[in-house]
């Protein structure tokens, strides 16, 4: 996996894939879905974070420089300083 949004879909279709197969015993199939729940976890994480960086690009698309003390991780120095307004 190389941590894109679109590995991340594959990976939650591979495990969907995993899930569907018909020859799984009982306890494989118990197995996969245990694998499946820690992925959905980890996986709305993800999502999740990937939705605050959208709103703090948002927030800085619509209010320039003078949002940036307040999203501190959105920003280099230079970018405070004047470079990107």
């Amino acid at each position: 996996m190389k941590n894109s949004m679109t590995d991340l879909n594959n990976h939650l279709f591979m495990q969907l894939e995993r899930l569907s197969e018909e020859n799984l015993s009982e306890a494989q199939i118990a197995q996969e879905a245990k694998r499946a729940e820690a992925i959905v976890s980890v996986a709305e994480q993800i999502v999740s974070n990937a939705q605050t960086q959208l709103k703090a690009a948002t927030l800085f698309a619509q209010h320039g420089n003078d949002v940036l003390p307040m999203l501190p991780q959105v920003a280099s120095s230079k970018t405070i300083e004047g470079k990107a307004k």
